[in-house]
């Protein structure tokens, strides 16, 4: 099977695409909502205890904890060590069980994958690929966006310069949904050919 890394900044069409990969039947893990299910489950405890006060009714309070490792880049490495492992886990789990199913192609939607060091569990990187201006307009459009949360949140990620670099895919998707599901099908094709080597360390993670 092969295990392909999608990856880009925010604002650069990564849910579109992989909701492209989903409409062509190829399985897609989606790294974002899982930490999602994760504050409302699994990570809830061992949040509320390094971060006191961050969790109501039992899940946790998203802009309470965003204040908690504001400037804080030791307090984010502490959420990061509770949180990533158990990403890790399940990302290997779903590889895992697709495998059994004889699928022939994965996906892992990671938006930080290179900065998190994802890249070592995949085959083929992907990144998406958006001029610097439409990326700052389509972010600053959603509910509740401002360009301080957005600043914030483009100092977290790799530049997209350094991104194509480090990518062995690129997909330009900086114009229409057209255009982009149309080089979304190419990859795909092409892909259909490669084979994957990285199942077998995972397997070996898993047990």
């Amino acid at each position: 099977m092969l295990v392909v890394g999608l990856t880009g900044g925010i604002g650069m069409g990564k849910s579109s695409a992989a909701a492209h990969f989903r409409e062509r039947g190829v399985p897609v893990f989606d790294a974002d909502a899982y930490v999602h299910a994760l504050y409302e489950g699994a990570a809830v405890p061992a949040i509320e205890a390094a971060f006191p006060g961050t969790v109501r009714d039992g899940r946790v309070d998203r802009a309470r904890l965003a204040r908690e490792i504001a400037g804080a880049p030791q307090r984010l490495a502490e959420l990061e060590a509770i949180v990533h492992p158990l990403v890790v886990q399940a990302e290997i789990d779903f590889l895992c069980a697709e495998e059994k199913k004889a699928t022939t192609l994965a996906v892992l939607d990671i938006p930080l994958l290179f900065e998190t060091g994802a890249e070592s569990r995949v085959d083929v990187t992907i990144a998406l690929s958006t001029p610097a201006a439409v990326q700052r307009t389509r972010v600053l459009t959603r509910p509740g966006m401002t360009k301080e949360k957005f600043e914030a949140l483009i100092a977290r990620q790799l530049t997209d310069a350094e991104r194509r670099a480090r990518a062995d895919l690129v997909v330009d998707s900086g114009s229409t949904l057209e255009n982009l599901h149309t080089q979304l099908d190419r990859l795909l094709e092409s892909l259909q050919t490669r084979d994957g080597t990285v199942m077998e360390q995972l397997r070996s993670q898993k047990s």
